[in-house]
């Protein structure tokens, strides 16, 4: 694969309750640990909501791309992803939903390019086989 950009984000402090930032700093958040997972909570971001915002935008676009491509106008989409986390064999694994809402398109087309979306997306293609994702159109 030859390699158009590289993100580059460094964690410090305590893990999970220490800080993130990329190279650029643009990105730059103190991480708390939520209390469900048996942490203080806080005003920081966690892990979990990081991977949800990639994925959501990410998967936004690949369904903006499907849209131009198979000429479905889907102004006014949206993309939620839910990333859940628990245990799993002796560490912890993940769990992902994505809510897509294309507003003003039949459901059977939407689903279609949600599915075409899932296919080029490249967290779909980064989790396929390792995350449980479920698509759901909304």
């Amino acid at each position: 694969m030859q390699t158009l950009y590289t993100a580059k984000a460094t964690s410090t402090g305590s893990g999970r309750a220490g800080h993130v930032r990329t190279d650029d700093e643009v990105l730059d958040h103190e991480l708390s640990v939520p209390t469900e997972l048996g942490g203080a909570g806080g005003s920081g971001t966690n892990p979990e909501q990081l991977f949800a915002a990639g994925y959501a935008a990410c998967f936004h676009s690949a369904l903006q791309l499907i849209g131009r491509r198979d000429k479905v106008r889907v102004r006014g989409s949206s993309v939620t992803a839910e990333v859940g986390i628990g245990p799993a064999g002796e560490g912890f694994g993940l769990v992902v939903t994505l809510v897509v809402e294309v507003p003003d398109v039949e459901p059977g087309v939407a689903e279609k390019l949600v599915a075409a979306a899932h296919q080029v997306c490249p967290y779909s293609n980064a989790t396929r086989g390792n995350i449980d994702v479920t698509l759901r159109v909304a």
